[in-house]
């Protein structure tokens, strides 16, 4: 048996189906040996801007995330020890007064746009995995979430889209695809690769 965590970083641009592959090894690998994390947890703090300030924020730029904080939290869970993983808020663009328990486990899952573009995450990562979805469709998937669950008027998504997830997307998301191991067209849909995915993990625990 691996003493150590597997840890599977999944990478794709906004609106990919990152989530949905994700949620498909926890389903098949079993919620008793998977942790998943979601590196939009490490957004940075930015309660001390105003309203306006927060709202010319480029989120899709890798500064605006801690990720060093969380590669910290990726060597203490492989350490064997728990760790505390913010909770934020997208609404008010700050982290929420409370954090959420992140349990070592056999398996780590860790998603987000920006995991492969990152080196200090690449490094810790052993399955690098790229959910690869045409831009139109990842379009329209961010304009209903951010609707629906983050508060946001269609125009407001629009022009965050067109100002900085676009431009940003083709600087820093798009080339970390040459770091996968293996790329995902469809995503979660794409059953013949989630196969493949679940079999190497199989294959890495035992």
């Amino acid at each position: 048996m691996k003493t150590t965590p597997i840890i599977v970083g999944i990478a794709g641009g906004t609106g990919s189906g990152k989530t949905t592959v994700a949620r498909a090894i926890y389903d098949r690998v079993g919620p008793d040996r998977i942790e998943w994390i979601s590196h939009d947890s490490y957004y940075r703090n930015f309660e001390g801007l105003s309203a306006d300030e927060r709202h010319h924020i480029n989120f899709d730029h890798p500064d605006s995330l801690e990720t060093e904080l969380l590669a910290r939290h990726l060597d203490v869970l492989c350490k064997g020890s728990a760790v505390e993983v913010p909770i934020y808020d997208f609404t008010t663009h700050s982290r929420k007064p409370e954090t959420k328990r992140a349990e070592p486990r056999k398996v780590i899952i860790v998603e987000g746009i920006l995991v492969l573009g990152e080196p200090e995450l690449r490094k810790r990562i052993d399955i690098k995995l790229f959910v690869d979805t045409p831009a139109d469709i990842r379009f329209v998937r961010r304009l209903l979430r951010d609707i629906k669950t983050r508060g946001r008027s269609v125009e407001s998504v629009i022009e965050q889209y067109v100002t900085t997830v676009r431009p940003m997307h083709e600087e820093f998301v798009e080339p970390s695809k040459r770091h996968a191991d293996l790329i995902i067209p469809e995503g979660g849909e794409n059953l013949v690769a989630i196969d493949a995915i679940i079999s190497r993990v199989e294959h890495l625990l035992s």
